[in-house]
Parts: structure tokens; sequence; C-alpha cells
């Protein structure tokens, strides 16, 4: 049980959970209640926020803080099962206890605005093409994951190539999905707002876009063995 649920691993995945959906959400209720934070603000938070946690905890768990980076890993075989699952736990964990802080602690008149932040879908978009911008997206992400953090030949940037592909991704997505890339990132402000429109896109895209990147890199970039 303690090799498999590993406490420290657990909690550094829960508390970088928690920084992106209290940082990430915040920003988008005080854009929305124009607090003088734009699009390119909503999008540093983002970006910033999982860039310094994957740097802080990155040797701790992996800096995973997202279900779909943690299929990516498993399907790779670079976690097993159990540890797995439990990484999901603690990063949902995590993430509804981000909307819950963000529902106590932000003043009264924000609370409500952009629902906590709960992502959405623009105009015009549908469901399918929703799955399909998160899928590309997340795909994104995943594969600046393996190229700089899992790749043994692999720059050392610690988390700022990851946090830039955060931020680039917001910018061209936020308005047609939110651009949330990770599950989490919808679940945590849709416990404490109460909306789950579409809210199957936000796992969806970002797992078949994880795997898909995860399952390239791994059989056709990397050259070393992943560890079994």
């Amino acid at each position: 049980m303690g090799a498999a649920f590993d406490p420290k691993k657990l909690t550094a995945e829960a508390i970088g959970a928690f920084t992106l959906i209290f940082i990430g959400p915040g920003s988008v209720m005080l854009a929305t209640a124009n607090a003088n934070v734009t699009l390119v603000g909503v999008a540093l938070a983002h970006g910033l926020a999982i860039a310094l946690m994957a740097s802080a905890l990155g040797a701790i768990s992996g800096g995973h803080f997202n279900p779909a980076v943690t299929i990516g890993m498993w399907v790779t075989r670079r976690i097993e099962t159990l540890p797995a699952l439990g990484y999901i736990v603690a990063q949902c964990a995590g993430g509804i206890l981000g909307g819950l802080a963000l529902m106590v602690f932000f003043p009264e008149g924000l609370r409500n605005a952009a629902h906590y932040g709960t992502p959405t879908l623009g105009p015009g978009i549908d469901f399918a093409r929703g799955v399909g911008i998160e899928a590309i997206l997340t795909f994104f992400l995943v594969m600046v994951i393996f190229g700089t953090a899992v790749d043994k030949r692999a720059p050392h940037l610690g988390g700022i190539a990851i946090g830039l592909t955060i931020t680039m991704d917001i910018l061209a997505g936020d308005p047609l999905t939110g651009a949330a890339m990770n599950p989490v990132r919808a679940l945590g402000p849709a416990v404490v707002s109460g909306v789950w429109t579409d809210h199957l896109v936000y796992w969806i895209g970002p797992i078949v876009g994880a795997v898909t990147a995860s399952l390239l890199y791994h059989y056709l970039f990397i050259e070393e063995p992943a560890a079994a």
C-alpha cells in the first residue's frame, strides 16, 4: 500500500492541482469582473501556476497535476495502475479544494463571476468541436512534457516550457472552449458552481490528446526504453 500510494507524491499532486484551480479560475473571475485582468493575464496565470509548481514539485511526484497527463504516462508504462489511480484521486481532490477556496476566500461580488471560472464552449462550438479542440491543445501540452521533462535528452527547463505551452494554448483556445487541457481544470470550478454543461468535453478531449501525444512520442521519438 505504501509503495502504491506514496503520501508525499499524492500530496504534491494535490497541491499542484489546488494551485492551478485557485490561480487559474481565480484569474478568470477577476477578468470577468473587469478587474484589470485580460486574456493575456488569464493565460499567464494558468501558465505560471503550472510552471512554478512543476518546477517546485516535479522532483517529488513528476508534476502531473492533470489526470490526462497521468493517463498518458500510464499508457506508456511510466506509472503503474494503482499509483496512477492514486494520482488522479489526489488531483481531483486538490482541484475541488481549490474551487472551495475560491468560494470561501474570494469577495462575494466575484463568487459567481463566470461560474467560478468553469470552462464553457464558445459560440459556434458544439460538443464534437469542443472535444477536438481540447484534444489538440492537450496534444501540444503533452508533447512538450515528453520533450522537455520525460526524454532524458531533454533540455533542463524546469516547468517553464510546460507553463509557456499552457499560456500559448489559452491565448488561442480560451474563447473557443476555455482551453482547460485538464479534467481537473473543469471539475474544481464545476463542483462549486454547479455548472456541468458539456463537462465531458473536458475529460474526453484532454485524455484523447494526451494519449495520442504520449504514444506518438514514446514510439516515434524517444530512444531509451521506458521503465516497466
